[in-house]
């Protein structure tokens, strides 16, 4: 049942198809949900940790679309429009989860959500921290996407050619290899390290995979910035 509120959460959160990247209705309704769910049963920790999770995710939806609706990354946004009695709550949900000596994936994720929303500033993320909660994430329920989210917080702590080098792993995974998730994080490292024209393909070959448009138009946005730098060096 926890594993279904959270899959109608999710794609109310990012759509998987189509020309919004949010559905409000349904990231709500599975928030609403949850909350009924938690007042049956106050003492489990899975429901409190899952109920903190979408509080501290949904938090921020103000904030991830731009005025026609285009996708704003989370170093980008506006943290003065995400949703304070939002964040507050779901720290004390996951806070009392954790103290339960629940640590399953739920409450992890919730940490990791928390660690993201306390932050003043994006440069202020303690992503040492972060990577530490994938690493316990990847224990209590591995899977590429952990692991990914995982490479993407070792190149914020150790630099984007460590990135790289961990992302090698994941090309051999065949539910990621032809995800555009795993191109646009390859792209993103590329970008960092300043090898633009890598960058400038996987961008391009990450907007070709995903089914999102607000998320193709993003990753064409990207790509269209770094060819627009230098416009003769790039292949077009």
């Amino acid at each position: 049942m926890l594993s279904v509120l959270y899959l109608v959460f999710n794609e109310g959160y990012t759509a998987s198809e189509g020309t919004s990247l949010q559905r409000l209705d349904l990231s709500s309704e599975a928030i609403r949900l949850t909350r009924e769910v938690h007042a049956l049963v106050p003492d489990d920790g899975d429901v409190e940790g899952l109920l903190a999770l979408m509080l501290l995710t949904h938090a921020r939806h103000a904030a991830r679309t731009g005025p026609g609706g285009e996708l704003i990354p989370l170093d980008e946004q506006d943290r003065g429009k995400w949703d304070r009695a939002a964040i507050a709550e779901g720290v004390t949900l996951a806070s009392a989860a954790l103290a339960k000596g629940s640590v399953g994936e739920y409450q992890l994720l919730a940490a990791i959500a928390a660690v993201h929303d306390e932050a003043p500033r994006a440069e202020d993320t303690d992503w040492a921290q972060i990577r530490a909660l994938y690493s316990m994430l990847n224990a209590v329920a591995p899977g590429p996407m952990v692991i990914l989210n995982q490479v993407v917080a070792t190149a914020m702590v150790d630099g984007p050619h460590a990135g790289l080098a961990a992302l090698a792993a994941l090309d051999r995974d065949a539910h990621l290899r032809d995800h555009h998730r795993l191109a646009a994080v390859r792209a993103h490292l590329h970008e960092r390290a300043g090898e633009m024209a890598a960058a400038l393909r996987l961008y391009r070959e990450a907007a070709s995979k995903t089914t999102s448009l607000p998320e193709r138009d993003y990753l064409l946005r990207k790509a269209a910035r770094i060819s627009a730098e230098n416009p003769r060096d790039w292949p077009v």
